[in-house]
This record gives C-alpha cells, structure tokens and sequence, in this order.
C-alpha cells in the first residue's frame, strides 16, 4: 500500500478551517496575483494608466459637485487632496469586497475541474488590489508634495506610520465581508445586485466628501458605527492634519474586522463543498 503526500478530506467541522494548507500553496497565490492583473488590462489601450485616470477624474468630479457646487466644508485643507485621499482609500476597500464577493460564480469552471485551497482566491483579490493601491498612493504623495511646497494648510504627522495597519484593516475588512457575501452568492444571486448598490450608499456614509466634523453631534454616532470612517479620518489626519483622530474608533473597527473576517472564514469553509450544487 502506497503512502500518499496529500489526502484530501471533507470538511465536516466549522472550524476545520486547515489555514495550512492556504499557506502551503502560496505560490498559488501569486499566480492568481498575475492572473488578474493581466485579465483587467490585456486587451486595454492605456493599461496601468487607468490606475491614475480613476482617482483623478473621480476628484476632479467630486471637487466641482461637492466642493463648487454644493460648497461642503473640507477642514481647510486643499480639495484635492481631501477627495483624493478619501477616494483612494474607499476604492481599495470596495474593490476587495467587490471582486472577492463573485469568488464562487466568477471561478466556478474552475473550482469544479481540479482541488486547491478555495480562500485562496479572495486572498489572491485582496492582495493584486494593492497594486493599484500603491500606485494610486503614489500618485497622492505626488499631489501632497505639491500642496505642500506651495504652503498649503497641512500637517503630515507621526501617524503616518499607521499607515499599514489601516491597509490591514480595510484589507481583512474587504476580504471578511467579500466572502460572507460569496457564500450567500451562490444560493441567492439577488444578493449580487444589492452589493454593488450597497456600496454607493456605504460610501456616502463614509467621511470621503465630506468631514466628520460636518456631521451633526446628534448623528455622529451612526457614522462612526461605519467601521470605515475612523480608517480615512486616521488616513486623512496623519497625512493632512485634517480630520478625527480617535484610538477607541480605530480600536471599534479592528474588533469588528476581526469579527467579520473569522465569521467569513467560517461560512465560507461551510459553504465551500458543496457550492457546486448551487451554482
């Protein structure tokens, strides 16, 4: 009798989660990194350059709609940045709940031909957004730097260094949130019109066009239910000075990350083997 160097059994158990075998393949990981990098922009004409195109064109809009039109207060700092930065920040965390949401409809030919780790795959969607992130950061600085020799009103700070810890925030918020929803996905596919709807109305929850301090004290605590603003009011008061720095909010929003990304893990590992039934 053979002794064989893989066996792969059903999953019976919640919280037979065999997060191992997840890091056993994450050379995995980087090929679905270059898989959807490459299918995004193959046949495109510009490429890459859509990473810059986006975040400009949506401050452009943002700045004559909200800052022109409707006049909404920005804490004094440059519109530019104020949009861009919250901009930049909520298509990081939309595009990882987006794309990891339509895991098991987008990848079902593939999950029924041949067995690897299924988390991969979100996995791999969070982390080829940061790509765009970073250049979209870039591109950010590029403006901060800017406004910055010219005198404008900002302050970048020690907080800066928070920086990855909010990318890991929104990173396991996308994810945690991304996979509950796939998992419901494949039963219920009315769901998949809710998301991208939901996620326009959450946005216009969120600090992006406007400060915090423009909302009123008496709805203020809805907003900071959001676990996303106190992550761009951190962003935006490290590298602006503008914005509502508090520890207990982004304290509020690592508690409800960790809760929704271990609740995820665990639907997502239940619905798993036996998806392709539904789907």
């Amino acid at each position: 009798m053979k002794d064989w160097t893989l066996v792969i059994k059903p999953k019976v158990k919640w919280l037979d989660l065999d997060l191992r075998s997840v890091w056993r393949s994450r050379d995995l990981v980087w090929l679905f990194v270059w898989r959807d990098f490459v299918s995004v922009y193959k046949q495109t004409i510009l490429g890459p350059l859509w990473f810059f195109i986006q975040p400009v064109v949506s401050t452009i809009v943002f700045t004559v709609i909200f800052g022109k039109i409707a006049k909404i207060p920005t804490d004094g700092v440059p519109q530019t940045l104020f949009y861009m930065s919250g901009i930049m920040m909520w298509n990081y965390f939309s595009d990882c709940m987006n794309k990891t949401s339509s895991t098991f409809i987008s990848n079902a030919s593939l999950f029924g031909k041949v067995y690897f780790p299924r988390l991969i795959v979100p996995i791999s969607n969070v982390i080829s957004n940061l790509t765009k992130f970073f250049i979209q950061f870039v591109l950010f600085l590029f403006f901060l730097g800017y406004y910055y020799i010219k005198g404008a009103t900002i302050s970048p700070n020690i907080y800066i260094l928070l920086t990855p810890i909010l990318l890991i925030i929104m990173a396991g918020l996308g994810l945690g949130l991304g996979i509950i929803f796939s998992s419901l996905t494949t039963k219920y596919r009315d769901l998949q019109m809710l998301i991208g709807f939901g996620t326009s109305l959450m946005m216009y929850v969120s600090p992006i066009v406007y400060p915090l301090s423009f909302v009123s004290s008496k709805y203020k605590i809805f907003f900071l239910a959001n676990p996303m603003t106190s992550i761009i009011e951190t962003f935006k008061y490290a590298f602006l000075g503008a914005g509502e720095f508090s520890w207990w909010s982004l304290l509020y929003s690592t508690g409800f990350m960790i809760f929704v990304l271990f609740f995820g893990i665990l639907i997502f590992n239940k619905i798993e083997k036996g998806f392709m039934d539904t789907v």
